[in-house]
Order: structure tokens, then sequence, then C-alpha cells
């Protein structure tokens, strides 16, 4: 039995290398700039997720869950465990998301009623970095597990023939078939090895020096509960990660286009709504 003990997040909190094992991932992710309101942009690059954050500002992780069964989401940000502290292993602690809901993660979990602030900051002021462990800094990552789901057995009506029970031909021919089908599935999802030129590039992103991590700031109510939860399986149904930086290190690493102007998007272009509010009418000329 994989029994932990793990956090619900509370009604306050609700609004609410990656591997995904479904076609619709369990939890939706998404971080969002807490002092500005922006849902920071994804930019896919080298078969990574990265967004761009802002120094001295405070962000919020956003989850998602998709699905109509509870899930654990256990969320490390820079290599750290966000409710316990330890250096992230799945097999830790997390939030439980009830079906269908969303929930912001505002912090380092420091109790059950309270966080300190996650914030970006220069590196050498990340949490990570101060507790000696600066080695995962620009990584948020969430490891996702189902719940196991407990079944009454169900009993078959007796046959009224004595066994042995001969199948048709037909019907093993269709239960190979079956087989062969799932068994080529199989082959045919198996994501491609990286090659060696994809590897080369993503030691290159790795080693590329980071700027900016995630602070321990300021303290915030934010309570949760205490609940139990039995996992489904001993390895996550889902691995997300998204890598960031600032958005003049993205621009170096060739994750964001150099041209590209963050503050004015698409500034030449039409758009439906050009202005935010309704403007004072032209005067009455008398």
């Amino acid at each position: 039995m994989f029994r932990s003990l793990v956090l619900l997040a509370g009604a306050a909190l609700t609004a609410a290398a990656c591997t995904p094992s479904y076609a619709r991932p369990l939890v939706d992710v998404a971080v969002i700039d807490r002092d500005n309101g922006d849902w920071l942009t994804n930019w896919p690059h080298r078969g990574q997720q990265w967004i761009a954050g802002t120094p001295g500002h405070r962000y919020s992780v956003r989850l998602t869950n998709t699905t109509g069964q509870r899930v654990l989401v256990v969320l490390s940000v820079d290599g750290v465990n966000a409710v316990s502290g330890q250096t992230a292993n799945p097999s830790q602690a997390g939030y439980v998301l009830d079906a269908w809901q969303s929930t912001e993660i505002n912090g380092w979990r420091k109790s059950l009623d309270d966080v300190a602030q996650f914030v970006f900051t220069d590196l050498p002021d990340s949490y990570a970095a101060r507790t000696g462990r600066p080695d995962n800094v620009g990584v948020i990552g969430v490891a996702v597990f189902e719940e196991r789901q407990v079944y009454r057995p169900v009993y078959p009506e007796p046959r009224p023939y004595p066994p042995p029970y001969p199948y048709p031909p037909y019907a093993r021919a269709e239960g190979e078939r079956d087989t062969a089908a799932k068994a080529e599935r199989r082959v045919g999802n198996a994501a491609p090895a990286p090659t060696g030129s994809v590897r080369e590039q993503a030691a290159a992103d790795s080693m590329a020096a980071q700027s900016i991590g995630t602070g321990h700031g300021s303290r915030e109510w934010s309570p949760v509960s205490q609940t139990q939860f039995t996992r489904a399986s001993r390895s996550p149904a889902q691995v997300i990660q998204l890598r960031y930086d600032d958005y003049r290190s993205l621009v170096a690493r060739g994750v964001v286009p150099r041209y590209r102007d963050p503050y004015y998007p698409n500034r030449g272009e039409p758009r439906a709504f050009p202005s935010g509010f309704v403007a004072d009418p032209p005067g009455r000329g008398w």
C-alpha cells in the first residue's frame, strides 16, 4: 500500500524531461505573474518548455485537475519540494486536487496556515542556492499520481455447461488480432530516442548560465488541510517540467526571437480590441 499523508488544497486556494502518459494530461500547469496578472507564455525550445520570469515579481503555480478523480501533485521548484523543503523526489508529500479542481500554489509551505511567497530573484538569493542546492535552479516540475480505486468483486453467473468451455475459432482469432494491434500501438506511440545533436544542444542549454531563481519571499495566509491518499502506483502517471529564466537570458539562449518585443506584441498588426476602455466623446462645439 503506497499510502501517504498529503495536503488537500483548501477552499481559499481554489479558483482551484516530460513524458506524458495520456493524450490529455491529468493536470495542466501554468505559471502566473502575481504582480501584473499575466499568465506567462510557454516557449518551446529543443524539446523543453520555457517561461520568462521578471526579477522581483511574485508568481504562483496554477494546477488544474482535468479528470473526474482525485490526483496527487508533488510540486518541485528549483529541485526542492515546495511542501517539505526536501530535495525533491516523486515519493514525497504534495497537494491533493479533487475532481476538476484548480488551485494556485503561491509559495513554499511553512505550515498548514501559511506559505513563503514564490518570487523571481537573482540566483544567489534563491532558496535552493541559499540552502546549498543550486544545481537545479531554474526548473518548476510536477509529478502526478492517480489514486488507487477500490473495486467490489463481481462474481460471474454460473454457466449452464461444465468446464472446459471451448471458444469458437473466430473468438480466438479476434483475440489474437486485438493483442497484435495493442502491441503495434505500443510500439507506434514510443518516443524516438534523441539524436546526438539534440542531446548536445540540450547539454549546451543546461550549461548556459542561469540568471534567476525562486526566492523565499514574505509570509502570506494560505490554509490547507491534511488528508490520506493511496497512490495507484510507485511511478507517477505524469511528469511535467518547465524551465525558466529572465527575458534577456531567454533571448541570449535563442528561446525567444531577438526581434520580439515582450511588452508590445503584434504592435504593427490589426487587432480586434485595440483599446481597453471607453474613450471620452469629442466636444460638442458650442
